[in-house]
């Protein structure tokens, strides 16, 4: 009965911290911690190249004054798996699976993979866009919540020829998609980064590596 009575106080504590974990991730973009204090942690699933993930790593801490972990690969969850138009993994499971994943102490986690993605295209008013068996399964580069905790890119659609410009586009994803979970939208400004690229390579192609001025201020970066 005093070993019961003991773990008690344990169970409580473990309760009421699993439970304030979604209080945090609201809290947290409400009011938003300033970038220098965010950490964000890349995961690499499956046979990611692992230069690849230092490549992004250099090009992400080029680009925001956060701090930077590269995590140990791990096998992408078959949950996520589909094979609608071929075979594919769904981007917003591979958010949530990241999302369940990510330590207390990160504030943001990037999948990486080298499978094909997809999601579910919409209009404004959130229906499946016309028509419906192009966009229920739309292969896209990457995805990731806005704001919010996770996000993912793939490599796969980012091979196409010329294969020399292949590590400059995925470094440009990674960058976009992380701009994202820090809240920043698409931008207006042709050479930013956050440029909506509407799945175009042409389009990853022509924008740049660094974000506008715009883009800087909205999260509290100096030009």
């Amino acid at each position: 009965m005093k070993v019961l009575r003991n773990l008690i106080p344990i169970v409580l504590i473990l309760a009421l911290s699993l439970s304030l974990r979604p209080v945090r991730d609201w809290l947290g973009n409400i009011f938003p911690k300033k970038i220098e204090k965010r950490s964000l942690a890349l995961q690499p699933y499956g046979n990611f190249v692992p230069e690849w993930s230092a490549e992004i790593k250099r090009s992400l801490e080029a680009t925001y004054p956060m701090r930077f972990h590269l995590l140990e690969s791990r096998d992408l969850p078959e949950t996520a798996f589909v094979n609608i138009k071929s075979p594919r993994y769904r981007a917003d499971s591979l958010l949530r699976d990241l999302a369940r994943i990510k330590a207390d102490t990160l504030d943001h986690i990037l999948g990486l993979c080298t499978r094909d993605i997809s999601t579910t295209k919409r209009d404004r008013q959130g229906q499946v866009k016309k028509p419906e068996s192009r966009y229920a399964d739309w292969g896209v580069f990457g995805l990731g919540q806005r704001p919010g905790v996770a996000a993912i890119v793939s490599s796969f659609r980012l091979m196409r020829p010329p294969k020399e410009l292949f590590l400059d586009r995925l470094k440009k994803v990674s960058i976009h998609e992380v701009g994202h979970n820090l809240g920043l939208k698409h931008c207006a400004e042709l050479n930013c980064v956050m440029a909506d690229a509407a799945e175009s390579l042409s389009t990853v192609d022509q924008v740049g590596f660094e974000l506008c001025k715009k883009c800087k201020h909205e999260i509290g970066l100096k030009d």
